[in-house]
């Protein structure tokens, strides 16, 4: 028979954690239940152990635990739009309106002057349509969503197929792939051309009385390059409009500015480049380039717009109140700037930051930490936009390269993430980095007091 006898006790146990994780007491006990439920099962297999190891895993574990509660991280790894840790962070002007319309009631859908029921995010397509110049615009939760109720919408059980170039059958994130989602939308995917190259004739040749939509998926995750061709937009516009098809894109990434001006990297596609060429509807996300919160943007014909947000599908991928209220603040942000003059969001100001002041920005951390033993170099790196997005854009940046006698690059990183604040960087030719174009000035000196409470 198995001895439990060295198993402790769930209530002690879990109001020492308690005090310790500062966790909610019943979350607490059920973590070391579960726990010591599995070591009963363990013991009576033969597995030996004493009640110290037993009570040191359940600790070591409910810390591990704990850590995966969403809490606020300094990202110094460089890459700006990082899935892992949140994509874009807030603007100021969009966190001071969410945190007042969170705590309180708004007028989600009620008319003020009226005081009947109103229209729900009336004010932001009206602002999204003209901040992208054109008729029509509307928001759903994500991007995915965006492209399935799109597709759900316009197909028919007479018109169910999709053309697609197979050059643009990406795989858009957390394992989507372009022709699950056609499939999830209940459309038929008609692929056309090669890989590397196709022709306006391809798509002319796929058409059929099934032909639903042209699809155009931007490849923003990755890159062709060498022997390729494809046809220009504006070709495919009239090839579709001629059939009296509509001719849709993801763009995905959702840059409304011009990538190139702000950062010595490529222009990267705009939704208003878009429909100036002829598309019909562009589909985008909000929490990529454009800085804003994760939703997924559909604009362009008017008629079309109308239609997806009279798909019943609608309702169940809607925007609520938090993401339209930053989604709105973020596109006021756009509308209130003239000029060249770019808005205050934080993916922006990541992008455009020049070198000397990140170099400049260093030096005054690194001369808060000479009198420590850690070698703390100031070194060139590189950033990257990250988030699914320009793959090939390598942003000049400046690195703290942090090499400890005592402590491993890889122990100081693991040491760095159990901080509070958390602080991100990466490992790279056996050295530890800090980027800081993805840190925030005001968290420098939240770097120099957790570097002096690690590295001492």
């Amino acid at each position: 028979m198995p001895d439990f006898s060295q198993l402790p006790s769930v209530e002690t146990l879990a109001k020492r954690l308690t005090g310790e994780s500062n966790l909610p007491r019943p979350l607490v006990t059920g973590f070391v239940k579960r726990r010591l439920s599995e070591w009963r099962t363990r013991l009576a297999e033969g597995e030996a152990a004493d009640k110290a190891s037993i009570e040191q895993e359940i600790q070591s574990g409910l810390q591990d635990f704990a850590s995966s509660r969403l809490q606020p991280v300094i990202n110094a790894t460089g890459v700006i739009i990082h899935t892992n840790l949140g994509r874009s962070p807030l603007g100021q002007r969009a966190s001071e309106t969410l945190s007042k319309v969170a705590t309180g009631y708004s007028n989600l859908e009620f008319n003020l002057l009226d005081g009947k029921r109103g229209k729900r995010a009336g004010y932001l397509e009206t602002a999204l349509a003209v901040l992208l110049e054109t008729e029509a615009a509307t928001a759903v939760n994500n991007c995915a969503a965006a492209l399935v109720l799109t597709l759900r919408t316009l197909i028919s059980s007479e018109k169910n197929e999709v053309i697609v170039s197979r050059g643009e059958l990406v795989e858009i994130g957390g394992g989507f792939r372009i022709p699950e989602v056609l499939e999830t939308s209940g459309a038929k995917l008609v692929e056309v051309g090669a890989t590397n190259k196709t022709h306006l004739k391809d798509y002319a040749d796929a058409i059929s009385d099934r032909t639903a939509l042209i699809l155009k998926v931007h490849r923003s995750n990755f890159y062709l390059e060498g022997f390729t061709d494809e046809p220009d937009v504006t070709e495919i516009s009239s090839l579709a409009h001629n059939h009296g098809i509509p001719l849709v894109e993801d763009l995905g990434s959702g840059a409304v500015m011009n990538t190139d001006q702000l950062a010595p990297i490529d222009h990267e596609p705009t939704p208003q480049d878009a429909l100036r060429n002829g598309i019909d509807l562009v589909i985008f996300s909000g929490d990529k380039l454009l800085g804003g919160p994760q939703a997924g943007i559909i604009a362009g014909n008017a008629d079309l717009v109308e239609r997806i947000k009279s798909e019943p599908f609608f309702r169940a991928v809607r925007c609520d109140k938090l993401i339209l209220t930053v989604l709105q603040e973020c596109i006021d942000d756009y509308l209130a700037c003239k000029g060249d003059t770019k808005p205050r969001l934080p993916v922006l100001d990541f992008l455009s930051t020049p070198v000397q002041d990140l170099r400049v920005r260093a030096e005054k951390i690194s001369s808060q930490l000479k009198d420590l033993s850690p070698r703390i170099t100031i070194v060139e790196a590189l950033s990257r936009t990250g988030g699914g997005t320009m793959p090939r854009a390598e942003i000049p940046s400046i690195a703290l390269q942090i090499e400890s006698d005592g402590m491993s690059p890889t122990k100081l990183a693991h040491s760095l993430r159990r901080a509070t604040p958390a602080v991100v960087g990466y490992v790279s030719d056996d050295t530890f980095l800090l980027n800081l174009r993805t840190v925030f000035p005001s968290q420098d000196q939240s770097i120099v007091n957790v570097l002096l409470e690690v590295l001492q």
